[in-house]
């Protein structure tokens, strides 16, 4: 199982800071966890997500994975 930390906007839309997924490809997770919190479809395209520390493409396997953070994007100055 990998952890999948949710951070700001996506974590209210998640309606949670964290949960554990089992999905295999972060293309699989991003369909999942839209499938299972809807209000993070217009929220989730906008993430930057990092695996393990490394930003990653929805082609990554995730097997092996420990930590997933959705970022989405902040504003500041």
């Amino acid at each position: 199982m990998t952890r999948v930390r949710y951070f700001a906007a996506a974590a209210e839309a998640a309606g949670t800071d964290s949960e554990e997924r089992s999905e295999h490809t972060l293309l699989a997770l991003r369909e999942a966890v839209v499938a299972q919190h809807p209000a993070l479809v217009d929220i989730l395209p906008r993430c930057a997500v990092m695996v393990d520390g490394v930003r990653a493409d929805d082609d990554r396997p995730l097997d092996g994975a420990q930590l997933i953070d959705v970022l989405p994007p902040f504003a500041g100055g």
